[in-house]
C-alpha cells in the first residue's frame, strides 16, 4: 500500500519478506524499491516460468506477462509454472492465477498477444525493466530495440540443449555510463535454420530453471541497486560439464541504434531482418501447398500413390513416426534424388515449420512442384488421428 506517497507494508508482508529485510545491504529500502517497480516478462515458457515465480515471491509490485501461446503437454518438462490442470489454457491466464496464489500482495497484468513492431513500444513503455525469456531471434531483436529506444533495461537469457547464457543490456551504471545491448553482442542474426529452436534441438529440463533464476537475480539487483549487474559481461553455463565462463561485451561504434552514427530510429520488420520472411512477390511465385492429417489418412487408407518424407532428426523419428522416409532437414539436399517428382510427396516434421522451409527450398533450388506440407506435423497426427502416439 501507499500512504501519503510513501510505500508501506502490512504485517503479513513484513513477515513474508523478513529474510530480505534482515539483509544489511537490502533491508526495508530494497524491498520498497521492489514493491514500487514494474517488470515486464516477455515469454512465460522455460525461462519465464522460474523467473516469474521468483519475481512474484520476492515482491516485485507489478509484473506484466506477454505471451500468445497456450499450455501444452510438452511444456511441462521444464515450465514449472504450469500443471496438467492448465493444459489448453492461455499461458498468461494460467500464470496470473498461479502467481496471485503465490503472492496476493502484487499486481499481475497479462498481455495475451504476440509482441510485434506494432505493439512493443506501447506495451514496454509502462515498465521499468524488461526480462526477455523468448526463444527466437526476431523477438530478441525486437525486445532489444524497443528497450534501447525507450531507455529500458533488458535482462536477457537464452538456452539450448545443455547450454545457457545471460547478461543485462542497456543498463546505465552509477557513474552514468551506458552498457552494451543485444546488437553489440550480435550485430546481425544468424542465417535461418542455423540455430535450431528448443522444439527442434531439445533442452535439458532443468537448464531454463537455472538461467531463469539468474535472470530473476539480475532483475532484483537492477531494481534494488544491490550488487553489480551483469552489464558488459556475458555469463555462459554448460550443464553437461558444469563449466562456466564470463566474457566481456563492449559497445560497438557501428551499432545502428546508439553507435556513433545511429541509422535506426524506430522498430522494423524483424521477421524479414532475420531472414524468416521473403518478399511478398517471391512468396507468391513459390507457394507452399499443404494437406491436413485427415486428408493424409484418407490417402493412406486407399493406398494412394504417394511418398511421405520426414525431415525431423533421427532421435525424433524413434520417439514417434508415421513411417515416412527419414531425410533430416540438415541433410535433405543429399537425398534429393530419392524424392519423387512423379507422385504426390507429403513432407512433414514435428509441427509443420521445418517441413515448410524444406519445401520452399526444394521448390526454389530443384524445381519441385509436387510437394505438400503436412499441417501441424506429428503433433496434429497425434491429436487427430492416433491419440496413443507419444508427443515431445
Amino acid at each position: 500500500m501507499t500512504v501519503n506517497g510513501e510505500i508501506k507494508f502490512s504485517p503479513e508482508e513484513l513477515a513474508r519478506y523478513s529474510r530480505h529485510l534482515i539483509l544489511p545491504e537490502f533491508n526495508i529500502e530494497g524491498q520498497k524499491k521492489l514493491k514500487q517497480a514494474k517488470v515486464l516478462v516477455v515469454g512465460t515458457g522455460g525461462l519465464g516460468a522460474p523467473l516469474l515465480l521468483y519475481l512474484a515471491a520476492a515482491g516485485v509490485g507489478t509484473i506484466g506477462l506477454v505471451d500468445f501461446d497456450v499450455v501444452d503437454d510438452s511444456n511441462l518438462q521444464r515450465q514449472v509454472l504450469f500443471t496438467r490442470d492448465d493444459l489448453g489454457i492461455p499461458k498468461v491466464i494460467a500464470a496470473k492465477k498461479r502467481l496471485e496464489a503465490l503472492n496476493p500482495f502484487i499486481k499481475i497484468i497479462p498481455h495475451q498477444t504476440a509482441l510485434t513492431s506494432d505493439n512493443a513500444l506501447d506495451i514496454i513503455r509502462d515498465y521499468d525493466v524488461v526480462a526477455d525469456g523468448t526463444d527466437n531471434f526476431p523477438t530478441r531483436y525486437l525486445v532489444n530495440d524497443a528497450c534501447v529506444l525507450l531507455g529500458k533495461v533488458n535482462v536477457y537469457a537464452s538456452i539450448y540443449r545443455f547450454e545457457g547464457q545471460a547478461t543485462v543490456f542497456n543498463y546505465k551504471n552509477k557513474a552514468g555510463e551506458l552498457g552494451p545491448n543485444y546488437r553489440d553482442l550480435f550485430p546481425t542474426p544468424p542465417p535461418p535454420g542455423l540455430v535450431p529452436s528448443c522444439a527442434e534441438g531439445g533442452v535439458l529440463g532443468v537448464l531454463p530453471g537455472i538461467l531463469g533464476s539468474i535472470q530473476a537475480s539480475e532483475v532484483i539487483k537492477v531494481l534494488s541497486g544491490v550488487g553489480e549487474p551483469l552489464s558488459g559481461r556475458l555469463f555462459l553455463f554448460d550443464a553437461a560439464t558444469f563449466e562456466t565462463r564470463t566474457l566481456k561485451i563492449k559497445r560497438r561504434k557501428d551499432n545502428p541504434l546508439n553507435g556513433e552514427n545511429p541509422s535506426q530510429t524506430g522498430l522494423i520488420d524483424y521477421q524479414q531482418f532475420c531472414g524468416f520472411e521473403k518478399p511478398t512477390d517471391q512468396a507468391e511465385k513459390l507457394p507452399v501447398k499443404s494437406i491436413n492429417v485427415k486428408q493424409l489418412q484418407e490417402l493412406i487408407d486407399r493406398n494412394a500413390n504417394i511418398q511421405i518424407v520426414d525431415v525431423r532428426e533421427a532421435y525424433e523419428y524413434e520417439i514417434a513416426n508415421i513411417h515416412g522416409e527419414l531425410m533430416p532437414k540438415s541433410e535433405v539436399t543429399s537425398h534429393v534424388q530419392k524424392i519423387s517428382k512423379d507422385k504426390q510427396v507429403i513432407v512433414h516434421c514435428r509441427s509443420g515449420k521445418r517441413s515448410a522451409d524444406v519445401i520452399e527450398m526444394l521448390q526454389e533450388k530443384y524445381g519441385f512442384d509436387n510437394l505438400y506440407n503436412l499441417e501441424g506435423g506429428i503433433l496434429a497426427w497425434a491429436k487427430e488421428i492416433d491419440q496413443s502416439m507419444p508427443t515431445y
